[in-house]
């Protein structure tokens, strides 16, 4: 029977994702943040959008590869907690100063959640942190 071929292929054929598991956010938010930056570009003509949306999703995708491929877990954590902190209070600031919650409040409330989790990881790795 044809389906049961195919899961069982699935079960037999599995493979775990090289990467670990705390890149995954960083590479996904500066994924969203680079294509929110095009998208602002696209809609908008801001240039502003597009370098900034590109230089902070650089920044998180940099900090995703030093957390999968390097053994420098405490500095990609710092690097990621500052680049979402500085992301949080300046899309906040703008939601703030009277922008609609999309897209300034949505970046906001993300930037937070991922400073809140690269800071907790970023302590976790603080003591293994070789000097």
């Amino acid at each position: 029977f044809l389906p049961l071929y195919f899961i069982d292929q699935l079960k037999t054929h599995r493979t775990m994702s090289k990467i670990p598991g705390s890149a995954h956010l960083n590479l996904s938010l500066g994924g969203l943040i680079m294509v929110g930056g095009a998208m602002g570009y696209i809609k908008k003509r801001s240039t502003a959008s597009l370098v900034a949306g590109f230089g902070v999703g650089s920044l998180l995708i940099g900090s995703s590869y030093l957390i999968a491929k390097t053994d420098k877990q405490f500095e990609a954590h710092a690097l990621a907690t500052a680049t979402t902190g500085v992301l949080a209070l300046a899309m906040g600031q703008r939601y703030l100063g009277g922008a609609k919650f999309m897209p300034a409040g949505m970046v906001a409330i993300l930037g937070a959640a991922g400073c809140a989790y690269n800071a907790s990881k970023a302590l976790e790795w603080s003591g293994s942190k070789s000097d």
